[in-house]
C-alpha cells in the first residue's frame, strides 16, 4: 500500500473560527516531537510525501523548523496548508525550510473571520513571502487559495478586492477575465499560483446526504490526528472513523486491519463502507476524475 500523501496533524490549533469550517470539538492537542518522529519512520515505506495539516495550523508552532528537520532527516517532502494569519518574518522563514515542497495559503480566512487587522495588513506578509521566494529562487510553489467559487455563497466583492491588489503587485492582465468557474490555477509568477475551486461541504454524520462512491481515502491518502488517531482521509478531523492509535498500534497492524481493508476494497468497488463516507459529498469530485 502506498500513498500519494499522508496528513500528520502536528497541532490542532488554528486560532481562528472560520465560517467554512466546523467548530472544533476535539481537545487542544499537539503532537510531541518525538511522537511525530514515530511517525515518519512507520511512514517510510508507505509515502514520501506528507501534509501537516489536518484541522490545525502548522504555523502556529514556534519550533517548527524542529519538525522541518525531522522530516528532512527522513527524507519527506513537506506541504504547510496556513491561514496566512501566522506569517510574520521570523515564522516565515521556516518556509524557506529544504524539505518544503509547497505552501498552501487559504486566503479565504481573511473574510470568513472577525479580524481586527485590515485586508492590507493580512496580505502583506503573504506578498513578502512570495517576493522572497521569488528574490531567492527558490524552488518550492506558493498556492493560493481561493475556495469559493460559489453563487449560493459569492465572493464577487471579496475576490474584487483581491484580485486588484494581485493584478498591481505582479503586473497581471486582469485576473476575473481568466476565471472559468471551475477549479483551476493562474499562474501569478514563477511557482506562484492562484489556485480557484468551489465551497466544500464537511462530512458529518448529520447531512442528510447518502451515498455510494469513489475516494482517495486509504489508497492515495491518509491521515494523523494530533492525538495519534488513524483516520482514512483529511476531511475526517474529529476522528470519526477512528481505525486506531499509533500510540497504541503500529501502522502496519491499523492498515491491515478488516475496518481498513474493508474500506479499501469498498471504494474500489465504488461503494462507502462507512456512514461517514456515505454522507460525504467531497467525494463527488473523485467520482467525476472517474467517470471523464
Amino acid at each position: 500500500m502506498k500513498f500519494h500523501r499522508a496528513y500528520i496533524e502536528v497541532t490542532n490549533v488554528c486560532g481562528l473560527a472560520c465560517s467554512f469550517c466546523p467548530p472544533k470539538e476535539q481537545p487542544t492537542s499537539t503532537m510531541s516531537l518525538e511522537f511525530f518522529e514515530s511517525i515518519l519512520r512507520q511512514l517510510q515505506e508507505y509515502t514520501n510525501e506528507i501534509a501537516l495539516h489536518v484541522m490545525g495550523d502548522p504555523m502556529v508552532l514556534s519550533n517548527l523548523t524542529d519538525y522541518l528537520e525531522c522530516a528532512l532527516k527522513y527524507n519527506f517532502k513537506v506541504m504547510i496548508t496556513t491561514s496566512g494569519f501566522y506569517l510574520d518574518e521570523s515564522r516565515r522563514s521556516s518556509l524557506f525550510h529544504p524539505s518544503i515542497r509547497q505552501v498552501n495559503i487559504s486566503l479565504n480566512s481573511f473574510n470568513k473571520n472577525s479580524v481586527s487587522r485590515s485586508f492590507e495588513t493580512y496580505l502583506e506578509p503573504i506578498l513578502s513571502l512570495c517576493d522572497e521566494k521569488l528574490a531567492r529562487k527558490s524552488d518550492f510553489f506558493i498556492n493560493l487559495r481561493v475556495w469559493n467559487l460559489d453563487e449560493v455563497h459569492s465572493e464577487s466583492d471579496f475576490n474584487e478586492k483581491l484580485f486588484d491588489v494581485l493584478e498591481n503587485h505582479f503586473g497581471l492582465e486582469p485576473l476575473a477575465s481568466m476565471i472559468s468557474g471551475e477549479r483551476q490555477s493562474v499562474r501569478l509568477a514563477s511557482k506562484v499560483l492562484l489556485h480557484f475551486d468551489r465551497y466544500f461541504e464537511w462530512p458529518s454524520l448529520q447531512n442528510s446526504l447518502s451515498g455510494n462512491g469513489y475516494c482517495h481515502g486509504l489508497s492515495k491518502q491518509i491521515a494523523i490526528l494530533a492525538d495519534g488517531r488513524v483516520v482514512p482521509c483529511c476531511l475526517d478531523g474529529e476522528g470519526i472513523i477512528e481505525l486506531g492509535n499509533l500510540h497504541v498500534t503500529n501502522l502496519g497492524k491499523i492498515l491491515s486491519s478488516k475496518r481498513s481493508c474493508d474500506i479499501v476494497q469498498g471504494f474500489a468497488h465504488h461503494v462507502a463502507h462507512e456512514e461517514l463516507c456515505q454522507k460525504c459529498s467531497y467525494k463527488e469530485r473523485f467520482n467525476k476524475e472517474v467517470l471523464s
